[in-house]
Protein backbone atom coordinates (compact mmCIF):
# COMPACT_ATOMS: atom_id res chain seq x y z
CA UNK A 1 0.00 0.00 0.00
CA UNK A 2 1.50 3.15 -1.14
CA UNK A 3 2.13 6.31 1.52
CA UNK A 4 -0.68 8.35 0.36
CA UNK A 5 -3.58 5.32 0.55
CA UNK A 6 -2.05 4.65 3.70
CA UNK A 7 -2.78 7.84 5.32
CA UNK A 8 -6.13 8.35 3.73
CA UNK A 9 -7.76 5.44 5.37
CA UNK A 10 -7.85 7.47 8.41
CA UNK A 11 -9.33 10.27 7.01
CA UNK A 12 -12.57 10.78 8.92
CA UNK A 13 -16.00 11.12 7.12
CA UNK A 14 -17.56 14.97 7.01
CA UNK A 15 -20.96 16.48 5.49
CA UNK A 16 -21.57 19.76 5.06
CA UNK A 17 -23.77 21.49 7.09
CA UNK A 18 -24.61 25.31 6.98
CA UNK A 19 -24.56 27.40 10.39
CA UNK A 20 -24.41 30.62 11.79
CA UNK A 21 -21.62 32.25 12.61
CA UNK A 22 -19.44 31.53 15.86
CA UNK A 23 -16.40 31.84 17.36
CA UNK A 24 -13.28 31.28 14.84
CA UNK A 25 -10.69 28.35 15.42
CA UNK A 26 -7.62 28.89 16.33
CA UNK A 27 -5.32 30.59 14.03
CA UNK A 28 -8.00 32.14 11.68
CA UNK A 29 -8.07 35.73 10.47
CA UNK A 30 -11.82 36.54 10.07
CA UNK A 31 -11.92 39.10 7.25
CA UNK A 32 -14.84 40.97 8.16
CA UNK A 33 -14.04 44.95 6.85
CA UNK A 34 -13.49 45.49 2.91
CA UNK A 35 -9.84 46.47 3.82
CA UNK A 36 -9.66 42.87 5.17
CA UNK A 37 -10.80 41.09 1.92
CA UNK A 38 -8.36 43.41 0.12
CA UNK A 39 -6.11 40.33 -2.11
CA UNK A 40 -8.80 38.07 -1.53
CA UNK A 41 -11.90 39.26 -3.67
CA UNK A 42 -11.62 36.29 -5.87
CA UNK A 43 -12.25 33.68 -3.04
CA UNK A 44 -16.00 33.34 -2.80
CA UNK A 45 -19.62 31.47 -1.31
CA UNK A 46 -20.59 28.55 -3.79
CA UNK A 47 -24.62 28.29 -2.82
CA UNK A 48 -25.78 25.34 -4.00
CA UNK A 49 -29.74 25.42 -4.01
CA UNK A 50 -31.08 25.91 -0.55
CA UNK A 51 -29.31 23.58 2.02
CA UNK A 52 -25.85 23.70 1.43
CA UNK A 53 -21.95 25.40 0.01
CA UNK A 54 -18.97 25.21 -0.98
CA UNK A 55 -16.20 27.85 -1.25
CA UNK A 56 -14.47 28.67 -4.68
CA UNK A 57 -12.08 30.64 -6.32
CA UNK A 58 -12.23 32.62 -9.56
CA UNK A 59 -9.66 31.86 -12.16
CA UNK A 60 -10.95 33.65 -14.97
CA UNK A 61 -13.52 36.63 -14.89
CA UNK A 62 -16.09 33.73 -15.86
CA UNK A 63 -14.92 30.55 -14.29
CA UNK A 64 -14.79 29.43 -10.41
CA UNK A 65 -12.86 26.38 -9.87
CA UNK A 66 -14.36 24.37 -6.47
CA UNK A 67 -14.83 20.66 -5.85
CA UNK A 68 -16.07 17.86 -7.99
CA UNK A 69 -17.75 16.35 -4.91
CA UNK A 70 -19.36 20.09 -4.61
CA UNK A 71 -22.14 19.57 -7.65
CA UNK A 72 -23.78 16.37 -6.70
CA UNK A 73 -26.15 15.83 -4.27
CA UNK A 74 -26.92 12.99 -2.00
CA UNK A 75 -28.16 10.43 -4.31
CA UNK A 76 -24.79 11.18 -6.40
CA UNK A 77 -26.56 13.00 -9.16
CA UNK A 78 -25.87 16.17 -10.50
CA UNK A 79 -26.88 19.55 -9.16
CA UNK A 80 -28.87 21.35 -11.58
CA UNK A 81 -26.20 24.73 -12.50
CA UNK A 82 -29.04 26.98 -12.36
CA UNK A 83 -29.30 26.33 -8.63
CA UNK A 84 -25.90 27.17 -8.25
CA UNK A 85 -24.55 30.47 -7.45
CA UNK A 86 -20.78 32.16 -6.45
CA UNK A 87 -20.75 35.04 -4.43
CA UNK A 88 -17.28 36.39 -4.57
CA UNK A 89 -15.79 38.32 -1.33
CA UNK A 90 -19.35 37.42 0.51
CA UNK A 91 -19.17 39.13 4.16
CA UNK A 92 -22.07 39.28 6.48
CA UNK A 93 -24.35 39.43 3.51
CA UNK A 94 -22.24 41.86 1.61
CA UNK A 95 -20.92 40.79 -1.67
CA UNK A 96 -18.26 42.11 -4.14
CA UNK A 97 -20.00 40.70 -6.83
CA UNK A 98 -22.14 37.57 -7.72
CA UNK A 99 -23.37 35.46 -10.27
CA UNK A 100 -25.16 32.41 -11.54
CA UNK A 101 -24.01 29.41 -13.13
CA UNK A 102 -25.40 28.35 -16.52
CA UNK A 103 -22.85 24.93 -16.96
CA UNK A 104 -19.72 23.19 -15.18
CA UNK A 105 -17.58 19.88 -15.91
CA UNK A 106 -15.84 18.22 -13.48
CA UNK A 107 -12.03 16.36 -14.10
CA UNK A 108 -12.65 13.25 -15.72
CA UNK A 109 -11.76 9.92 -13.48
CA UNK A 110 -13.77 11.78 -10.67
CA UNK A 111 -16.70 9.19 -9.85
CA UNK A 112 -19.30 10.50 -7.07
CA UNK A 113 -20.04 7.00 -6.47
CA UNK A 114 -16.50 6.21 -5.33
CA UNK A 115 -15.96 8.51 -2.13
CA UNK A 116 -12.87 9.35 -0.96
CA UNK A 117 -10.85 7.33 -2.68
CA UNK A 118 -7.21 8.26 -4.04
CA UNK A 119 -8.39 8.73 -7.59
CA UNK A 120 -11.10 10.78 -6.46
CA UNK A 121 -8.74 12.84 -4.24
CA UNK A 122 -6.60 13.56 -7.42
CA UNK A 123 -9.43 14.43 -9.56
CA UNK A 124 -11.87 15.98 -7.41
CA UNK A 125 -12.07 19.42 -8.91
CA UNK A 126 -15.10 21.20 -11.02
CA UNK A 127 -15.02 24.26 -13.32
CA UNK A 128 -18.28 26.40 -13.10
CA UNK A 129 -19.28 28.78 -16.15
CA UNK A 130 -20.64 32.35 -14.59
CA UNK A 131 -23.53 33.55 -16.18
CA UNK A 132 -22.38 37.17 -15.57
CA UNK A 133 -18.49 37.45 -15.74
CA UNK A 134 -16.83 39.21 -12.85
CA UNK A 135 -14.87 41.81 -13.87
CA UNK A 136 -11.11 41.76 -13.20
CA UNK A 137 -11.02 45.72 -11.69
CA UNK A 138 -13.84 43.94 -9.11
CA UNK A 139 -12.00 40.39 -8.25
CA UNK A 140 -8.83 39.55 -9.95
CA UNK A 141 -8.54 36.02 -10.51
CA UNK A 142 -5.63 33.89 -9.49
CA UNK A 143 -3.70 31.71 -11.19
CA UNK A 144 -2.59 28.00 -10.76
CA UNK A 145 0.95 27.48 -9.34
CA UNK A 146 2.34 25.65 -12.25
CA UNK A 147 5.55 24.27 -9.96
CA UNK A 148 3.99 23.00 -6.93
CA UNK A 149 7.16 21.84 -4.52
CA UNK A 150 6.94 19.67 -1.49
CA UNK A 151 7.48 20.95 1.80
CA UNK A 152 5.38 24.23 0.36
CA UNK A 153 4.39 26.72 3.40
CA UNK A 154 0.96 27.61 1.90
CA UNK A 155 -2.55 29.20 3.35
CA UNK A 156 -6.08 28.59 2.83
CA UNK A 157 -9.01 30.81 2.36
CA UNK A 158 -12.13 29.00 3.37
CA UNK A 159 -16.01 29.28 4.18
CA UNK A 160 -17.53 26.95 6.85
CA UNK A 161 -19.94 25.78 9.40
CA UNK A 162 -19.82 27.84 12.02
CA UNK A 163 -17.79 30.88 9.90
CA UNK A 164 -20.35 30.68 6.82
CA UNK A 165 -21.22 34.35 6.70
CA UNK A 166 -17.72 35.66 5.92
CA UNK A 167 -14.24 34.44 4.69
CA UNK A 168 -11.65 32.91 7.14
CA UNK A 169 -7.94 32.96 6.43
CA UNK A 170 -5.03 31.25 7.60
CA UNK A 171 -2.22 32.79 7.34
CA UNK A 172 -0.05 30.20 7.21
CA UNK A 173 -0.04 26.10 7.23
CA UNK A 174 1.87 23.45 6.00
CA UNK A 175 2.06 21.09 3.28
CA UNK A 176 3.16 17.58 5.13
CA UNK A 177 3.88 15.54 1.76
CA UNK A 178 2.92 15.34 -1.48
CA UNK A 179 2.58 12.03 -3.79
CA UNK A 180 0.77 10.46 -6.85
CA UNK A 181 -1.25 13.93 -7.40
CA UNK A 182 -2.64 14.26 -3.77
CA UNK A 183 -0.93 16.54 -1.08
CA UNK A 184 -1.70 16.70 2.54
CA UNK A 185 -1.45 19.59 4.70
CA UNK A 186 -2.17 20.79 8.21
CA UNK A 187 -4.24 23.35 7.61
CA UNK A 188 -7.55 23.74 9.51
CA UNK A 189 -11.07 23.37 7.39
CA UNK A 190 -14.61 22.23 8.37
CA UNK A 191 -17.78 21.44 7.18
CA UNK A 192 -17.66 23.94 3.62
CA UNK A 193 -14.00 24.39 3.14
CA UNK A 194 -14.45 22.35 0.33
CA UNK A 195 -13.15 23.78 -2.77
CA UNK A 196 -11.19 26.17 -0.58
CA UNK A 197 -7.88 27.45 -2.30
CA UNK A 198 -4.97 26.64 -0.61
CA UNK A 199 -2.83 29.27 -1.73
CA UNK A 200 1.24 29.53 -2.09
CA UNK A 201 3.36 32.56 -2.69
CA UNK A 202 4.64 33.50 -6.11
CA UNK A 203 5.99 36.51 -6.49
CA UNK A 204 4.16 39.83 -5.60
CA UNK A 205 0.80 37.44 -5.00
CA UNK A 206 -0.24 33.88 -3.89
CA UNK A 207 -1.17 31.30 -6.67
CA UNK A 208 -3.59 28.50 -6.20
CA UNK A 209 -1.25 25.37 -5.64
CA UNK A 210 -4.51 22.82 -4.67
CA UNK A 211 -8.40 22.70 -3.64
CA UNK A 212 -9.64 21.30 -0.61
CA UNK A 213 -11.12 17.95 -0.84
CA UNK A 214 -11.70 16.80 2.04
CA UNK A 215 -9.88 16.41 5.63
CA UNK A 216 -10.20 15.59 9.57
CA UNK A 217 -11.07 18.76 12.16
CA UNK A 218 -12.40 16.72 15.33
CA UNK A 219 -8.81 15.85 16.15
CA UNK A 220 -6.12 17.88 17.85
CA UNK A 221 -3.91 17.37 14.29
CA UNK A 222 -5.84 19.11 11.88
CA UNK A 223 -5.55 17.50 8.17
CA UNK A 224 -6.56 18.69 4.81
CA UNK A 225 -6.47 16.59 1.50
CA UNK A 226 -6.20 18.09 -2.01
CA UNK A 227 -4.72 17.44 -5.56
CA UNK A 228 -2.30 18.63 -8.03
CA UNK A 229 -4.12 20.82 -10.31
CA UNK A 230 -1.80 21.97 -13.30
CA UNK A 231 -2.60 18.59 -15.13
CA UNK A 232 -6.54 19.46 -14.38
CA UNK A 233 -6.95 22.69 -15.45
CA UNK A 234 -6.00 22.09 -19.15
CA UNK A 235 -8.78 19.93 -19.47
CA UNK A 236 -11.71 21.56 -17.65
CA UNK A 237 -11.39 24.53 -19.41
CA UNK A 238 -11.60 22.42 -22.68
CA UNK A 239 -14.32 20.72 -21.73
CA UNK A 240 -16.03 23.80 -20.61
CA UNK A 241 -15.80 25.10 -23.72
CA UNK A 242 -17.56 22.61 -25.36
CA UNK A 243 -20.24 21.21 -23.05
CA UNK A 244 -23.38 23.14 -23.89
CA UNK A 245 -25.17 25.37 -21.30
CA UNK A 246 -26.83 23.20 -18.23
CA UNK A 247 -24.84 19.75 -18.74
CA UNK A 248 -22.04 18.75 -16.71
CA UNK A 249 -19.59 16.42 -17.93
CA UNK A 250 -18.75 13.92 -15.60
CA UNK A 251 -15.80 11.84 -16.28
CA UNK A 252 -15.75 11.50 -20.06
CA UNK A 253 -15.38 7.74 -20.89
CA UNK A 254 -17.40 7.28 -17.74
CA UNK A 255 -20.85 8.56 -18.29
CA UNK A 256 -21.97 11.94 -19.51
CA UNK A 257 -25.32 13.53 -17.15
CA UNK A 258 -28.02 15.63 -17.74
CA UNK A 259 -28.28 17.92 -15.35
CA UNK A 260 -30.98 18.98 -13.42
CA UNK A 261 -32.13 15.13 -12.89
CA UNK A 262 -31.14 14.50 -9.53
CA UNK A 263 -32.86 15.56 -6.06
CA UNK A 264 -32.45 18.79 -4.24
CA UNK A 265 -28.61 19.51 -3.39
CA UNK A 266 -27.31 18.19 -0.54
CA UNK A 267 -24.56 20.42 -0.19
CA UNK A 268 -20.77 19.95 -0.50
CA UNK A 269 -19.43 17.40 1.71
CA UNK A 270 -15.91 15.37 2.90
CA UNK A 271 -17.03 12.62 1.19
CA UNK A 272 -16.27 8.70 3.43
CA UNK A 273 -12.59 7.27 3.04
Amino acid sequence: MTRARRILGVVAALCLASGGAMAQSSGLTRLTDRDDLFGWEAVGRVDIGRSGFCTGVLIAPDQVLTAAHCVFDRAKQPVEAAKIRFRAGLRDGEVIAESGVTGYVTAPGYDPRDGMQAQNIRNDAALLRLATPISSALAAPFVVHERPRDGERVSVVSYGRDRDKAPSWQRECNMLWRAEGIMAFDCDVIFGSSGAPVFARHGSRARILSLVSGGQWKSTEKRAYGMDLPALIPTLKRDLRTATAGQASVNPGFTRVQVGTGKRASGARFAKP
